[in-house]
């Protein structure tokens, strides 16, 4: 039951280091829209943190 408690903070960590990830790209000016696909990646990544913290609130 702890590790139902502690994966939602996985998900945030993702989303941290996605960000860290884009902000990175877009300093070293990569060509293209790579950088856009880290902060999709971290606003799912965000979002499933929210949706299961507020999912373990009901489920308890």
């Amino acid at each position: 039951m702890k590790a139902l408690k502690i994966f939602p903070y996985f998900y945030l960590f993702i989303g941290l280091l996605f960000i860290y990830d884009g902000v990175n790209k877009i300093i070293q000016n990569q060509e293209g829209y790579d950088f856009l696909w880290s902060f999709v990646i971290a606003a799912v990544a965000i979002f499933m943190f929210f949706f299961r913290k507020r999912s373990l609130k009901k489920f308890n």
